[in-house]
């Protein structure tokens, strides 16, 4: 959660036990589809939003969730997100309440235990038969008919674990997705797919902070880092590997993740290649634009979502982030990379 939010010894032990032996987390889904699977409903249009961490994701997901039309993994549903429901009446006899605190990014952005998270990367990590996570990059993958209808049954369990019967739609805020929008289509056509973007000048830098901050993080607790291997995110600090689109990516990458040029080339070929592969239920969001233009861009994306909502409400949570200069920039790369988010920007 937090960076001062240290989980005691028995949930680090608990979460080490359920998370880090995946025979454990499988027969958790095999129970929880046993015992649940008839009480279980059809999820409605769903949302997944996904992109490169640092182009709005959290808040674009917290837009959402405060709708009161959507359900989405909390951090009350770890360390067991695969049996929500099973896990939801037993946590219920102990359950937790804290102060909402900065989460470890030091962005401004408060968590407490109901607040939506990236939890369901775990089910890919756990089910998936197309190898996508080696040892220094995070590849593109295509799943099976028996893997799609497993997530397809995994929604429906997390919906219908809703404490508000009023959240029918599942919520999912997940940066891995990017590689697997194909699978996702074919699971929920119906879905919509938001992929934001941002200036990617200003994106590197805040990459590039964030991993040199991460970095001192899991330096200094082993626990953190684990945590983040466990579920799936690999975006900044020690554990890091980055997406690597075969032959797709646009340009090699000989640059370290210490240096900012590095996060230049990963922003280059992450929405080069999502420019190309977005599926046709996919829609770009700009960053800048949520921003200088809250009340019409949340707008739009409500009317493609099927969402009537008083947008006033909900604004209140866009900030404008501060503008920052790097003179480390490679020119030609600096010079790609505007282009490219021109291009998007025209096309959506």
């Amino acid at each position: 959660m937090s960076e001062k939010n240290s989980y005691p010894f028995i949930d680090r032990l608990l979460h080490r036990i359920v998370l880090g032996y995946p025979v454990v987390s499988r027969m958790s889904f095999n129970i929880e589809l046993m015992l649940e699977k008839e009480r279980a409903y059809q999820a409605e249009q769903p949302i997944f939003i996904s992109g490169l961490a640092r182009a709005g994701t959290t808040i674009l997901m917290r837009i959402f969730h405060e709708t009161g039309g959507f359900r989405s993994l909390t951090y009350r549903d770890m360390p067991f997100v695969l049996m929500p429901n099973t896990w939801k009446n037993i946590s219920k006899f102990f359950k937790y309440t804290s102060k909402s605190e900065q989460r470890a990014h030091n962005d401004g952005i408060l968590i407490d235990f109901d607040s939506p998270e990236a939890f369901d990367e775990i089910f890919w990590k756990f089910f998936s038969t197309d190898n996508y996570i080696f040892e220094d990059y995070l590849a593109p993958h295509n799943e099976n008919l028996h893997v799609i209808e497993d997530f397809r049954n995994f929604v429906r369990l997390v919906v219908s674990s809703a404490d508000d019967s009023k959240q029918k739609r599942y919520l999912s805020k997940n940066n891995n997705n990017i590689l697997r929008l194909n699978t996702i289509q074919r699971a929920f056509p119906e879905a919509l797919i938001i992929i934001p973007f941002r200036n990617p000048v200003q994106h590197a830098i805040s990459l590039f902070e964030q991993h040199t901050r991460f970095c001192d993080i899991h330096k200094r607790e082993s626990f953190s880092r684990d945590y983040m291997n466990w579920l799936g995110h690999y975006e900044f600090g020690t554990n890091h590997k980055p997406f690597f689109f075969r032959e797709k990516n646009f340009m090699e990458n000989d640059y370290k993740p210490d240096n900012i040029n590095y996060w230049l080339i990963q922003w280059i070929n992450t929405y080069s290649y999502l420019k190309q592969s977005a599926t046709n239920n996919s829609v770009f969001v700009c960053y800048e634009r949520l921003c200088k233009y809250p009340e019409d861009t949340i707008k739009n994306i409500f009317q493609l979502s099927g969402i009537s909502e008083n947008i006033q409400s909900l604004k209140s949570t866009i900030r404008t982030p501060q503008i920052k200069t790097c003179h480390d920039i490679d020119e030609m790369l600096e010079k790609v990379a505007s282009q490219l988010y021109s291009d998007i920007l025209k096309e959506y």
